[in-house]
């Protein structure tokens, strides 16, 4: 896929007044464009928990809906070669109508640093995409965790939807993983 980097878009989310609540952590959004309607995504945040205490709650993929906002369902299918495999059912309400979005991933573990993810069926052209979770050693311990999604709407849904909606939830959910960390590990 060839990138056109004059439609590079970074933003950072900033964090809400209180600064100490999970709210308050800074997301890094970054959207390219791709060939016709294909878009990356990237998303990144710092998490100050261990990689293996972050890689414990991205691969406990039954429980994933359980924090995620708008994950509906998440839960994990029979692999015709035992792999893992993953179907999720993502659910968005705006003005009295319900959206669902439904992928089946098969999933590739690299402990601890990476987890790759790539849709064999579902509601969209093209969806994959990795977890990379990078740790931090300098000055604060803990990890770097950055989500990068490349997609594909299919001709029904317009690609600028697509983008806005995925800009406002990456946001959130990685701020939702910050949070179920800290109630799993500081609690």
């Amino acid at each position: 896929m060839e990138t056109d980097l004059s439609s590079l878009d970074t933003t950072v989310e900033q964090p809400a007044a209180d600064e100490h609540s999970v709210e308050s952590v800074a997301v890094t959004l970054e959207t390219q464009k791709l060939e016709k309607r294909h878009r990356q995504i990237q998303a990144q945040i710092f998490l100050p928990f261990s990689p293996e205490q972050v890689w414990q709650v991205l691969s406990d993929y039954e429980a994933l809906a359980d924090f995620i906002p708008n994950l509906e369902t998440s839960q994990r299918l029979q692999h015709p070669e035992s792999r893992i495999r993953i179907e999720q059912v993502g659910v968005k309400n705006a003005l009295f109508l319900k959206f669902s979005a439904r992928v089946v991933l098969d999933m590739v573990e690299e402990f601890p640093h990476t987890l790759r993810f790539a849709m064999v069926e579902g509601d969209f052209k093209a969806f994959a995409g990795t977890w990379e979770i990078q740790p931090i050693v300098e000055e604060r311990l803990g990890t770097h965790l950055i989500y990068t999604l490349q997609v594909c709407p299919t001709r029904l849904i317009p690609v600028k939807a697509i983008e806005q909606q995925l800009n406002q939830d990456l946001p959130r959910n990685l701020r939702a993983i910050h949070h179920r960390l800290h109630q799993l590990y500081t609690a």
